[in-house]
C-alpha cells in the first residue's frame, strides 16, 4: 500500500514496514525542504477540512499548518457548538456536506469506529485523528519518525509504554507500528489501566516479546526509550477513580537520578503531572521536538494521499 493516493488513513495496522520507510523518507524530504523556504506550492487549490468532536491542540493546528505549508487551504467545523452538531446533525450528513467542499477530511470523534464510518461515506479519503480510545495513526506514525531521528534505528529496541494503556488510542496505534521491527515491549500502568488483551494477543501472535509491569523503574531502566502517556480523565464516568490513578507514575528529576544511562522520553502531549517541567532540560525530553516533527508527517501524509510528493 505505498502509494497512498486516494487512500484513507484509519488504523495503524494499514501499513507495512515498507509503508513506514517510505513515509518516513517523504518526511525527511519535507524537512529538509522547509529549512530551505517557508511553503510550497504541492498542493494549491487542494482544500483540507477538519472536524473536530473532542478538543485538540497538537494534532489539529499541525495537520492545518501542514497543509498550508503545502500551498493548500483549510476549512473547520469549529466547535461543535456552533456547528449543526448542535442542532442533531448525524455524523453521516455532517462528513457527505463536507465532503461537497474539501478534498480531505481530517476527523477526531469521541466514538471508536467513527473515523471508518465516516470514510465509508464519503468518496474522498478520511484521515483518522483520533477515534475514542480506538485509534490515532498519524500520532503513531509521528512517534516513528521521531523514534527513528532519536535513535537512528526502528531495529532491537526496548520500548516502555507508560500510564493509561487501556484509553490511549496513542499507544495502541503505535504499537501496532512497532510490531513491524524487532522489538520488546514494555507495558507500564495501574491494573485497572493495562493494554487491552486483543492488543497484547495480536502483538503477540506477530512474534513481539512483551513484559507487563506496574515497576516503571524496571521498565525503563531495561529500555532504550520511554513513551509516557497521562492518565486520561475524560475516558473515567467515576472521577473518585480517576483521582486514585492520577500521579501513577511520575517522571521527575529524582527519578532521572535513578535511571543507569541516558533516556529519551515521548510524549503525545498534553501533559497533566506525569512529567515534570524541571525535566524539559533533560537532554532526552524530545516530546517537543517530537511535536514538530508531526507537521512534517502530516505534510507527508497529505502530498501521498494526494499522490504529489516532491
Amino acid at each position: 500500500m505505498t502509494n497512498l493516493k486516494g487512500k484513507d488513513i484509519l488504523h495503524g495496522n494499514q501499513f507495512s514496514k515498507k509503508d513506514i520507510e517510505a513515509i518516513i523518507k517523504v518526511t525527511s524530504n519535507f524537512e529538509k525542504e522547509l529549512k530551505k523556504k517557508d511553503s510550497l506550492t504541492l498542493l494549491k487549490g487542494k482544500i483540507l477540512a477538519t472536524l473536530f468532536y473532542e478538543p485538540s491542540t497538537r494534532t489539529r493546528l499541525s495537520f492545518e499548518t501542514a497543509m498550508q505549508r503545502l500551498g493548500g487551504g483549510v476549512i473547520s467545523m469549529g466547535s461543535v457548538e456552533s456547528s449543526s452538531v448542535a442542532k442533531g446533525e448525524t455524523l453521516m450528513d455532517t462528513v457527505r456536506t463536507v465532503s461537497q467542499y474539501a478534498d480531505v477530511i481530517v476527523i477526531r470523534h469521541p466514538r471508536t469506529g467513527s473515523a471508518r464510518e465516516a470514510a465509508d461515506a464519503v468518496p474522498i479519503p478520511v484521515i483518522n485523528a483520533g477515534d475514542g480510545t480506538g485509534q490515532h495513526p498519524t500520532q503513531a506514525l509521528l512517534d516513528i519518525y521521531t523514534i527513528q531521528k532519536e535513535l537512528g534505528s526502528l531495529k532491537n529496541l526496548t520500548i516502555s509504554m507508560i500510564g493509561d494503556l487501556k484509553n490511549g488510542r496513542t499507544v495502541h496505534a503505535l504499537a501496532e507500528l512497532l510490531s513491524l521491527f524487532k522489538i520488546r515491549l514494555y507495558f507500564v500502568s495501574p491494573s485497572s489501566l493495562r493494554m487491552p488483551e486483543e492488543i497484547i494477543n495480536h502483538l503477540k501472535q506477530k512474534g513481539i516479546e512483551i513484559e507487563e509491569t506496574e515497576d516503571m523503574l524496571k521498565a525503563s531502566n531495561a529500555s532504550n526509550l520511554i513513551y509516557m502517556t497521562r492518565i486520561q480523565k475524560e475516558r473515567f464516568t467515576d472521577l473518585s477513580k480517576y483521582e486514585k490513578l492520577k500521579g501513577s507514575y511520575i517522571i521527575n528529576e529524582e527519578f532521572l537520578k535513578k535511571l543507569k544511562k541516558k533516556m529519551t522520553i515521548l510524549h503525545p502531549l498534553p501533559r497533566v503531572d506525569e512529567i515534570t517541567p524541571e525535566v524539559d532540560t533533560y537532554s532526552g525530553a524530545a516530546y517537543f521536538r517530537q511535536v514538530r516533527n508531526g507537521v512534517f508527517v502530516r505534510m507527508a501524509l497529505l502530498s501521498m494521499v494526494f499522490g504529489r510528493t516532491p
